[in-house]
């Protein structure tokens, strides 16, 4: 019996470890789109700037104002400092980073998942706490079947 690989992914993680240079932080761009590229939300050499507008206007919001905004002024931020968006855009970007487990919404608000421990308006708590309960749940099921594999050795 051979299994369909595809339907047994339920989430993919992507982060990646980046020297943060000088020129890295250098301007506000240039760090968002760094902080876009660590983790995951755009791949390396893409030139969109959706994905890197909406973060942006997440982490003004969240860790700046310290607010849960709504779609209108995640649009309202992205106008002023990034030239605007299509409300449909905006919204396709919300949804990719909600299925990264990195974002929630409620009530008409987007804001990124809350930690078990710690504020969640700073942005190295919010941090941890998703990669360790991210990486808890695939280092336990990868535990998990390395102990079955060790049951079945002949």
């Amino acid at each position: 019996m051979e299994l369909n690989e595809s339907e047994l992914i339920e989430r993919e993680l992507t982060i990646r470890s980046l020297r943060l240079t000088k020129e890295v932080l250098e301007t506000r761009r240039s760090i968002v789109r760094w902080l876009a590229l660590s983790l995951g939300i755009i791949n390396p050499g893409e030139s969109r700037l959706g994905a890197i507008a909406v973060l942006d206007s997440l982490v003004y919001f969240q860790f700046v104002r310290r607010v849960d905004p709504s779609v209108k002024d995640l649009a309202e931020y992205i106008t002023q400092n990034w030239g605007g968006i299509n409300e449909k855009t905006l919204r396709y970007h919300l949804l990719q980073m909600k299925k990264t487990g990195y974002l929630e919404n409620s009530q008409g608000t987007f804001y990124f998942k809350p930690v078990s421990v710690g504020d969640r308006y700073d942005p190295k708590a919010w941090i941890y706490g998703i990669f360790e309960s991210q990486y808890k749940d695939i280092a336990d099921r990868i535990g998990d079947a390395i102990k079955e594999l060790k049951n079945k050795v002949q």
